[in-house]
Protein backbone atom coordinates (compact mmCIF):
# COMPACT_ATOMS: atom_id res chain seq x y z
CA UNK A 1 0.00 0.00 0.00
CA UNK A 2 1.80 3.44 -0.77
CA UNK A 3 2.15 6.07 2.01
CA UNK A 4 -0.34 8.09 1.94
CA UNK A 5 -3.05 5.67 1.45
CA UNK A 6 -1.32 3.98 4.71
CA UNK A 7 -1.32 7.13 6.52
CA UNK A 8 -4.98 7.62 5.17
CA UNK A 9 -5.83 4.04 6.95
CA UNK A 10 -3.99 4.60 10.22
CA UNK A 11 -6.00 7.71 10.57
CA UNK A 12 -9.43 6.10 9.83
CA UNK A 13 -8.38 2.83 12.36
CA UNK A 14 -7.74 5.79 15.18
CA UNK A 15 -11.00 7.14 14.81
CA UNK A 16 -12.65 3.73 13.97
CA UNK A 17 -11.04 2.33 17.70
CA UNK A 18 -11.37 5.58 19.86
CA UNK A 19 -15.39 5.83 19.21
CA UNK A 20 -15.95 1.86 19.41
CA UNK A 21 -13.04 0.58 22.64
CA UNK A 22 -12.35 -2.83 23.19
CA UNK A 23 -14.29 -4.17 20.41
CA UNK A 24 -11.48 -6.17 18.66
CA UNK A 25 -13.43 -8.44 16.06
CA UNK A 26 -15.21 -5.03 14.79
CA UNK A 27 -11.84 -3.38 14.35
CA UNK A 28 -10.93 -6.29 12.49
CA UNK A 29 -13.25 -6.08 10.07
CA UNK A 30 -13.60 -2.92 9.50
CA UNK A 31 -9.50 -2.66 9.14
CA UNK A 32 -9.74 -5.60 6.35
CA UNK A 33 -12.28 -3.36 4.28
CA UNK A 34 -10.77 -0.03 4.47
CA UNK A 35 -7.04 -1.93 3.22
CA UNK A 36 -9.12 -2.39 -0.03
CA UNK A 37 -11.47 0.12 0.00
CA UNK A 38 -8.92 3.55 0.49
CA UNK A 39 -7.15 3.27 -2.43
CA UNK A 40 -10.80 2.93 -4.12
CA UNK A 41 -11.96 5.79 -2.14
CA UNK A 42 -9.52 8.41 -2.47
CA UNK A 43 -9.71 7.61 -6.38
CA UNK A 44 -13.48 8.13 -6.31
CA UNK A 45 -13.72 11.52 -4.43
CA UNK A 46 -17.60 11.57 -4.20
CA UNK A 47 -17.32 8.81 -1.63
CA UNK A 48 -14.58 10.69 -0.16
CA UNK A 49 -16.65 13.73 0.10
CA UNK A 50 -19.86 12.25 1.91
CA UNK A 51 -17.57 10.47 3.84
CA UNK A 52 -19.56 7.20 3.41
CA UNK A 53 -16.83 4.68 5.06
CA UNK A 54 -17.35 6.66 7.91
CA UNK A 55 -21.05 6.21 7.91
CA UNK A 56 -21.27 2.60 6.51
CA UNK A 57 -19.45 1.87 10.26
CA UNK A 58 -21.56 3.50 11.98
CA UNK A 59 -24.50 1.40 13.03
CA UNK A 60 -27.73 3.17 12.29
CA UNK A 61 -29.08 1.82 15.47
CA UNK A 62 -28.01 -0.40 18.04
CA UNK A 63 -30.43 -1.99 20.76
CA UNK A 64 -29.48 -3.88 23.67
CA UNK A 65 -32.19 -5.41 26.27
CA UNK A 66 -32.83 -7.72 29.17
CA UNK A 67 -34.04 -11.17 28.39
CA UNK A 68 -35.49 -12.53 32.06
CA UNK A 69 -36.21 -15.97 32.29
CA UNK A 70 -36.95 -19.25 34.58
CA UNK A 71 -35.15 -22.51 34.43
CA UNK A 72 -36.62 -25.67 34.95
CA UNK A 73 -35.72 -25.30 38.39
CA UNK A 74 -37.85 -22.14 39.00
CA UNK A 75 -35.00 -20.22 39.11
CA UNK A 76 -34.58 -16.37 37.46
CA UNK A 77 -31.95 -16.50 34.94
CA UNK A 78 -30.57 -12.88 32.98
CA UNK A 79 -29.28 -12.96 29.85
CA UNK A 80 -28.27 -9.99 27.49
CA UNK A 81 -30.09 -9.61 23.77
CA UNK A 82 -29.05 -7.41 21.34
CA UNK A 83 -29.93 -5.98 17.42
CA UNK A 84 -27.74 -4.13 15.46
CA UNK A 85 -29.56 -2.37 12.45
CA UNK A 86 -26.65 -1.30 10.63
CA UNK A 87 -27.56 -0.39 7.45
CA UNK A 88 -30.48 0.11 5.55
CA UNK A 89 -29.50 1.67 2.12
CA UNK A 90 -30.88 -1.51 0.22
CA UNK A 91 -33.48 -2.53 1.42
CA UNK A 92 -34.73 -4.00 5.53
CA UNK A 93 -31.92 -5.04 7.38
CA UNK A 94 -30.96 -8.24 7.46
CA UNK A 95 -29.30 -11.10 9.04
CA UNK A 96 -28.94 -13.79 11.79
CA UNK A 97 -29.54 -13.79 15.30
CA UNK A 98 -26.35 -15.64 17.28
CA UNK A 99 -26.85 -17.33 20.57
CA UNK A 100 -23.54 -18.27 22.28
CA UNK A 101 -21.37 -17.37 25.80
CA UNK A 102 -18.88 -15.03 23.51
CA UNK A 103 -21.81 -12.63 22.28
CA UNK A 104 -21.19 -8.89 23.01
CA UNK A 105 -21.28 -5.84 21.20
CA UNK A 106 -17.76 -6.21 19.59
CA UNK A 107 -18.74 -9.51 17.94
CA UNK A 108 -22.11 -8.69 16.78
CA UNK A 109 -20.84 -4.84 15.47
CA UNK A 110 -18.29 -7.25 13.24
CA UNK A 111 -20.94 -9.52 11.76
CA UNK A 112 -23.76 -6.91 11.04
CA UNK A 113 -21.09 -4.51 9.21
CA UNK A 114 -19.74 -7.91 7.54
CA UNK A 115 -23.69 -8.61 6.25
CA UNK A 116 -23.80 -5.38 5.04
CA UNK A 117 -21.37 -5.91 1.92
CA UNK A 118 -22.40 -9.59 1.87
CA UNK A 119 -25.71 -8.68 1.16
CA UNK A 120 -24.80 -5.77 -1.13
CA UNK A 121 -22.99 -8.78 -3.23
CA UNK A 122 -26.13 -11.30 -3.21
CA UNK A 123 -28.30 -8.37 -5.44
CA UNK A 124 -31.47 -8.74 -3.46
CA UNK A 125 -32.93 -5.84 -1.67
CA UNK A 126 -31.67 -5.92 1.83
CA UNK A 127 -30.03 -4.03 4.43
CA UNK A 128 -27.44 -5.25 6.94
CA UNK A 129 -27.80 -6.30 10.54
CA UNK A 130 -27.11 -8.91 13.04
CA UNK A 131 -28.09 -9.66 16.73
CA UNK A 132 -28.68 -12.12 19.48
CA UNK A 133 -27.81 -13.29 23.29
CA UNK A 134 -24.88 -14.37 25.39
CA UNK A 135 -27.44 -17.26 26.14
CA UNK A 136 -26.09 -20.93 25.92
CA UNK A 137 -28.35 -23.13 24.23
CA UNK A 138 -26.03 -26.12 24.82
CA UNK A 139 -27.30 -28.43 27.47
CA UNK A 140 -30.69 -26.46 27.79
CA UNK A 141 -33.85 -28.24 27.45
CA UNK A 142 -36.65 -27.38 24.94
CA UNK A 143 -38.61 -25.68 27.67
CA UNK A 144 -35.48 -23.54 28.73
CA UNK A 145 -34.85 -22.68 24.98
CA UNK A 146 -38.36 -21.90 24.16
CA UNK A 147 -38.74 -20.06 27.66
CA UNK A 148 -35.51 -17.83 26.72
CA UNK A 149 -36.95 -17.55 23.16
CA UNK A 150 -40.24 -16.09 23.90
CA UNK A 151 -38.69 -13.69 26.37
CA UNK A 152 -36.24 -12.31 24.15
CA UNK A 153 -38.65 -12.24 21.16
CA UNK A 154 -41.34 -9.97 23.97
CA UNK A 155 -38.74 -7.15 23.42
CA UNK A 156 -37.31 -7.88 20.07
CA UNK A 157 -40.69 -7.76 18.20
CA UNK A 158 -41.10 -3.88 18.71
CA UNK A 159 -38.18 -2.97 16.44
CA UNK A 160 -38.34 -6.08 14.01
CA UNK A 161 -41.20 -6.35 11.05
CA UNK A 162 -41.27 -7.69 7.18
CA UNK A 163 -40.43 -4.33 5.98
CA UNK A 164 -38.20 -3.28 8.62
CA UNK A 165 -35.59 -5.93 9.64
CA UNK A 166 -36.33 -9.67 9.22
CA UNK A 167 -33.48 -11.87 11.16
CA UNK A 168 -32.36 -15.35 10.67
CA UNK A 169 -30.30 -17.85 12.57
CA UNK A 170 -26.63 -17.99 13.17
CA UNK A 171 -24.97 -20.27 15.42
CA UNK A 172 -26.83 -21.75 18.24
CA UNK A 173 -30.32 -20.62 16.22
CA UNK A 174 -31.78 -23.25 14.31
CA UNK A 175 -35.07 -24.47 13.24
CA UNK A 176 -36.57 -25.30 16.73
CA UNK A 177 -35.16 -21.60 18.03
CA UNK A 178 -36.96 -20.00 14.93
CA UNK A 179 -39.89 -21.42 15.68
CA UNK A 180 -40.05 -20.30 18.98
CA UNK A 181 -38.91 -17.01 18.00
CA UNK A 182 -41.79 -16.74 15.48
CA UNK A 183 -44.34 -18.56 17.46
CA UNK A 184 -44.41 -15.89 20.17
CA UNK A 185 -44.11 -12.80 17.38
CA UNK A 186 -47.22 -14.07 15.94
CA UNK A 187 -48.90 -14.41 19.10
CA UNK A 188 -47.79 -10.57 20.36
CA UNK A 189 -48.61 -9.03 17.24
CA UNK A 190 -51.63 -11.07 15.73
CA UNK A 191 -50.17 -11.15 12.54
CA UNK A 192 -48.54 -13.87 9.76
CA UNK A 193 -45.65 -12.46 7.87
CA UNK A 194 -42.46 -13.04 6.77
CA UNK A 195 -40.34 -11.40 9.70
CA UNK A 196 -37.97 -14.11 10.38
CA UNK A 197 -36.34 -16.64 7.37
CA UNK A 198 -35.66 -20.43 8.01
CA UNK A 199 -38.63 -21.20 9.12
CA UNK A 200 -40.36 -24.49 8.61
CA UNK A 201 -41.29 -25.65 5.41
CA UNK A 202 -45.09 -25.89 6.37
CA UNK A 203 -45.23 -22.28 7.66
CA UNK A 204 -43.35 -20.30 5.31
CA UNK A 205 -39.80 -21.47 4.94
CA UNK A 206 -37.99 -21.83 1.83
CA UNK A 207 -36.42 -25.33 0.47
CA UNK A 208 -32.75 -25.15 0.16
CA UNK A 209 -33.01 -22.84 3.51
CA UNK A 210 -30.87 -25.34 5.31
CA UNK A 211 -28.67 -26.29 2.94
CA UNK A 212 -27.82 -22.96 1.21
CA UNK A 213 -24.34 -21.60 3.18
CA UNK A 214 -22.82 -25.02 2.62
CA UNK A 215 -23.57 -25.33 -0.65
CA UNK A 216 -23.27 -21.53 -1.42
CA UNK A 217 -19.39 -22.05 -0.28
CA UNK A 218 -18.74 -25.26 -2.85
CA UNK A 219 -20.64 -22.99 -5.32
CA UNK A 220 -18.55 -20.41 -4.91
CA UNK A 221 -15.14 -22.68 -4.86
CA UNK A 222 -16.24 -24.21 -8.16
CA UNK A 223 -16.18 -21.00 -10.00
CA UNK A 224 -12.99 -19.98 -8.25
CA UNK A 225 -11.26 -23.50 -9.68
CA UNK A 226 -12.56 -23.08 -12.95
CA UNK A 227 -10.55 -19.99 -13.20
CA UNK A 228 -7.19 -22.08 -13.63
CA UNK A 229 -9.04 -25.12 -15.17
CA UNK A 230 -9.33 -27.06 -12.00
CA UNK A 231 -12.65 -28.49 -10.22
CA UNK A 232 -13.44 -30.79 -7.63
CA UNK A 233 -13.13 -34.32 -9.12
CA UNK A 234 -10.27 -35.95 -7.18
CA UNK A 235 -9.63 -33.09 -4.67
CA UNK A 236 -9.69 -33.80 -0.67
CA UNK A 237 -11.15 -31.35 1.17
CA UNK A 238 -10.70 -29.94 4.83
CA UNK A 239 -13.95 -28.81 6.54
CA UNK A 240 -13.74 -27.18 9.87
CA UNK A 241 -17.44 -27.33 11.72
CA UNK A 242 -19.88 -29.89 11.96
CA UNK A 243 -23.18 -27.94 12.43
CA UNK A 244 -25.29 -27.40 9.43
CA UNK A 245 -22.90 -24.96 7.19
CA UNK A 246 -20.32 -27.94 7.23
CA UNK A 247 -22.77 -30.25 6.51
CA UNK A 248 -24.27 -29.59 4.18
CA UNK A 249 -20.64 -28.55 1.97
CA UNK A 250 -19.53 -31.94 3.18
CA UNK A 251 -22.30 -33.15 0.72
CA UNK A 252 -21.79 -30.74 -2.25
CA UNK A 253 -18.64 -31.27 -2.25
CA UNK A 254 -18.57 -35.30 -2.13
CA UNK A 255 -21.68 -34.83 -4.82
CA UNK A 256 -19.08 -32.49 -6.98
CA UNK A 257 -16.27 -35.72 -6.53
CA UNK A 258 -13.83 -34.40 -3.60
CA UNK A 259 -13.13 -36.38 -0.48
CA UNK A 260 -14.02 -34.79 2.83
CA UNK A 261 -12.05 -35.57 5.27
CA UNK A 262 -12.37 -33.70 8.22
CA UNK A 263 -14.91 -32.03 10.19
CA UNK A 264 -14.98 -30.60 14.34
CA UNK A 265 -16.45 -29.14 17.01
CA UNK A 266 -14.75 -26.93 19.74
CA UNK A 267 -13.63 -30.01 21.51
CA UNK A 268 -11.43 -31.24 18.41
CA UNK A 269 -11.76 -32.59 14.77
CA UNK A 270 -11.93 -36.08 13.27
CA UNK A 271 -9.67 -37.11 10.47
CA UNK A 272 -11.18 -40.02 8.08
CA UNK A 273 -8.72 -40.93 5.61
CA UNK A 274 -11.76 -42.81 3.91
CA UNK A 275 -13.73 -39.97 3.18
CA UNK A 276 -16.93 -38.62 4.94
CA UNK A 277 -19.25 -40.58 2.68
CA UNK A 278 -23.50 -40.13 2.28
CA UNK A 279 -23.49 -42.40 5.07
CA UNK A 280 -21.28 -40.92 7.35
CA UNK A 281 -22.35 -38.16 6.80
CA UNK A 282 -26.20 -38.74 7.52
CA UNK A 283 -24.72 -40.52 10.73
CA UNK A 284 -23.22 -36.82 11.60
CA UNK A 285 -26.49 -34.69 11.26
CA UNK A 286 -28.41 -37.47 13.38
CA UNK A 287 -25.39 -36.57 15.97
CA UNK A 288 -25.50 -33.09 15.78
CA UNK A 289 -28.55 -32.12 14.68
CA UNK A 290 -30.96 -34.67 16.71
CA UNK A 291 -28.75 -35.81 19.67
CA UNK A 292 -26.78 -32.89 19.60
CA UNK A 293 -23.43 -34.78 20.47
CA UNK A 294 -19.90 -34.16 20.14
CA UNK A 295 -17.85 -34.89 16.95
CA UNK A 296 -15.77 -37.70 18.79
CA UNK A 297 -18.63 -39.84 18.79
CA UNK A 298 -17.81 -40.37 15.04
CA UNK A 299 -14.36 -42.32 15.46
CA UNK A 300 -16.66 -44.91 18.15
CA UNK A 301 -18.82 -45.64 14.82
CA UNK A 302 -16.11 -45.26 12.62
CA UNK A 303 -13.31 -46.55 14.28
CA UNK A 304 -10.98 -46.03 10.94
CA UNK A 305 -11.03 -42.75 11.78
CA UNK A 306 -8.80 -40.60 14.25
CA UNK A 307 -9.80 -37.83 17.14
CA UNK A 308 -7.81 -35.15 17.79
CA UNK A 309 -8.95 -33.41 21.34
CA UNK A 310 -8.49 -29.60 21.38
CA UNK A 311 -6.69 -29.29 18.00
CA UNK A 312 -8.41 -27.88 14.21
CA UNK A 313 -8.13 -29.64 11.36
CA UNK A 314 -5.68 -27.86 9.29
CA UNK A 315 -2.28 -29.03 10.21
CA UNK A 316 -3.84 -32.57 8.71
CA UNK A 317 -2.75 -31.38 5.44
CA UNK A 318 0.60 -33.42 5.65
CA UNK A 319 -0.75 -36.44 5.43
CA UNK A 320 -2.20 -35.69 2.39
CA UNK A 321 -0.50 -35.43 -0.88
CA UNK A 322 -1.42 -32.14 -2.27
CA UNK A 323 -4.16 -31.03 -4.09
CA UNK A 324 -5.82 -29.43 -1.01
CA UNK A 325 -9.17 -27.01 -0.25
CA UNK A 326 -10.22 -25.93 3.03
CA UNK A 327 -13.30 -24.48 3.93
CA UNK A 328 -13.37 -22.96 7.01
CA UNK A 329 -17.36 -23.49 8.25
CA UNK A 330 -16.95 -22.82 12.11
CA UNK A 331 -16.69 -19.31 13.29
CA UNK A 332 -13.90 -16.45 13.43
CA UNK A 333 -10.24 -16.60 13.46
CA UNK A 334 -10.00 -20.50 13.45
CA UNK A 335 -7.32 -20.34 10.96
CA UNK A 336 -4.24 -18.78 12.09
CA UNK A 337 -0.85 -17.53 9.94
CA UNK A 338 0.71 -20.41 11.07
CA UNK A 339 -2.27 -22.68 10.02
CA UNK A 340 -2.33 -21.33 6.79
CA UNK A 341 1.48 -21.41 6.17
CA UNK A 342 1.09 -25.08 6.89
CA UNK A 343 -1.91 -25.49 4.53
CA UNK A 344 -0.21 -23.44 1.95
CA UNK A 345 3.18 -25.88 2.50
CA UNK A 346 1.08 -28.92 1.93
CA UNK A 347 -0.83 -28.56 -0.78
CA UNK A 348 -3.50 -26.08 -0.43
CA UNK A 349 -4.81 -24.84 -4.07
CA UNK A 350 -8.39 -22.89 -2.68
CA UNK A 351 -9.71 -21.54 0.32
CA UNK A 352 -13.75 -20.79 0.68
CA UNK A 353 -15.06 -19.37 3.62
CA UNK A 354 -18.35 -20.61 4.98
CA UNK A 355 -17.70 -18.88 8.23
CA UNK A 356 -17.34 -15.58 9.19
CA UNK A 357 -13.81 -14.40 8.89
CA UNK A 358 -12.48 -17.91 10.09
CA UNK A 359 -9.22 -16.58 8.56
CA UNK A 360 -6.88 -14.28 10.82
CA UNK A 361 -5.37 -11.44 9.02
CA UNK A 362 -1.51 -13.08 9.42
CA UNK A 363 -3.66 -15.86 7.30
CA UNK A 364 -5.06 -13.75 5.04
CA UNK A 365 -1.85 -12.33 4.05
CA UNK A 366 -0.54 -16.17 3.66
CA UNK A 367 -2.97 -17.04 1.10
CA UNK A 368 -2.51 -13.24 -1.08
CA UNK A 369 1.25 -13.26 -0.92
CA UNK A 370 0.84 -17.03 -2.48
CA UNK A 371 -1.21 -16.51 -4.75
CA UNK A 372 -3.78 -18.99 -3.76
CA UNK A 373 -7.36 -18.90 -4.45
CA UNK A 374 -8.84 -17.21 -1.59
CA UNK A 375 -12.67 -16.54 -1.18
CA UNK A 376 -13.61 -14.43 2.11
CA UNK A 377 -17.14 -15.65 3.56
CA UNK A 378 -18.53 -11.60 2.57
CA UNK A 379 -18.85 -13.51 -0.70
CA UNK A 380 -18.17 -17.12 -0.38
CA UNK A 381 -20.89 -17.51 2.56
CA UNK A 382 -23.55 -15.18 1.29
CA UNK A 383 -25.62 -18.32 -0.06
CA UNK A 384 -27.29 -18.65 3.59
CA UNK A 385 -28.47 -14.90 3.32
CA UNK A 386 -29.00 -15.26 -0.37
CA UNK A 387 -32.06 -17.66 0.28
CA UNK A 388 -33.15 -15.95 3.25
CA UNK A 389 -33.57 -13.42 0.82
CA UNK A 390 -35.52 -15.71 -1.91
CA UNK A 391 -37.54 -16.80 0.80
CA UNK A 392 -38.59 -13.18 1.33
CA UNK A 393 -39.41 -12.65 -1.71
CA UNK A 394 -41.61 -16.50 -1.89
CA UNK A 395 -43.51 -14.57 1.97
CA UNK A 396 -44.20 -11.85 -0.10
CA UNK A 397 -46.05 -13.41 -2.79
CA UNK A 398 -47.22 -16.02 -0.93
CA UNK A 399 -45.82 -18.81 -2.96
CA UNK A 400 -42.79 -21.82 -2.42
CA UNK A 401 -40.45 -22.24 -5.12
CA UNK A 402 -39.51 -25.64 -5.85
CA UNK A 403 -36.14 -27.50 -5.04
CA UNK A 404 -34.64 -27.48 -8.26
CA UNK A 405 -35.89 -23.75 -8.57
CA UNK A 406 -34.02 -22.59 -5.35
CA UNK A 407 -30.85 -24.48 -5.88
CA UNK A 408 -30.83 -23.01 -9.58
CA UNK A 409 -31.32 -19.15 -8.05
CA UNK A 410 -28.66 -19.50 -5.33
CA UNK A 411 -25.92 -21.17 -7.85
CA UNK A 412 -26.69 -17.93 -10.64
CA UNK A 413 -26.43 -15.74 -7.39
CA UNK A 414 -22.89 -16.99 -6.23
CA UNK A 415 -21.37 -16.86 -9.87
CA UNK A 416 -23.43 -13.38 -9.80
CA UNK A 417 -21.10 -13.17 -7.21
CA UNK A 418 -17.86 -14.37 -8.21
CA UNK A 419 -18.05 -12.35 -11.61
CA UNK A 420 -18.34 -9.07 -9.00
CA UNK A 421 -15.24 -10.28 -6.87
CA UNK A 422 -13.30 -10.89 -10.48
CA UNK A 423 -14.54 -7.29 -12.03
CA UNK A 424 -13.24 -5.27 -9.25
CA UNK A 425 -10.52 -7.94 -7.79
CA UNK A 426 -8.30 -8.92 -10.69
CA UNK A 427 -4.84 -7.04 -10.71
CA UNK A 428 -2.57 -6.23 -13.01
CA UNK A 429 -0.71 -9.71 -13.18
CA UNK A 430 -4.10 -11.52 -13.78
CA UNK A 431 -4.42 -12.65 -10.25
CA UNK A 432 -7.74 -12.63 -8.64
CA UNK A 433 -7.76 -10.50 -5.05
CA UNK A 434 -11.52 -12.08 -4.18
CA UNK A 435 -10.86 -10.09 -0.81
CA UNK A 436 -10.47 -6.60 -2.77
CA UNK A 437 -13.12 -7.95 -5.50
CA UNK A 438 -16.04 -8.22 -2.63
CA UNK A 439 -14.87 -5.60 -0.18
CA UNK A 440 -15.39 -2.62 -3.25
CA UNK A 441 -17.67 -4.74 -5.26
CA UNK A 442 -20.16 -4.73 -2.43
CA UNK A 443 -19.12 -1.34 -1.26
CA UNK A 444 -19.95 0.39 -4.41
CA UNK A 445 -23.86 -0.93 -4.27
CA UNK A 446 -24.37 0.77 -0.63
CA UNK A 447 -22.73 3.76 -1.35
CA UNK A 448 -24.41 5.06 -4.38
CA UNK A 449 -27.78 4.28 -2.52
CA UNK A 450 -26.18 6.23 0.17
CA UNK A 451 -25.14 9.37 -2.13
CA UNK A 452 -29.13 8.99 -3.88
CA UNK A 453 -30.54 8.86 0.09
CA UNK A 454 -29.19 12.25 0.85
CA UNK A 455 -27.69 12.26 4.60
CA UNK A 456 -29.41 10.13 6.85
Amino acid sequence: METAYKKRLDEFMDYIIAKNPGEKEFHQAVYEVAESLIPFIEENPKYKEAKILERIAEPERVIMFRVPWLDDKGNIQINRGFRIEMNSALGPYKGGLRFHPTVYLGILKFLAFEQVFKNSLTTLPMGGGKGGSDFNPKGKSDNEVMRFCQSFMTELQRHIGPDTDVPAGDIGVGGREIGFLFGQYKRIRNEFTGVLTGKGLNWGGSLIRPEATGYGAVYFAQEMLATRNESFEGKTVLISGSGNVAQYATEKATQLGAKVVTLSDSNGFIYDPDGIDAEKLQFVMELKNVKRGRIKEYVEKYPSAKYFEGQRPWNIASEINGNVIALPCATQNEVSGEEAKHLVDNGLICIAEGANMPSTPEAIEVFLNNKILYGPGKAANAGGVAVSGLEMSQNSIRLQWTREEVDEKLHNIMKSIHATCVKYGTKNDGYINYVDGANIGGFVKVADAMLDQGLV
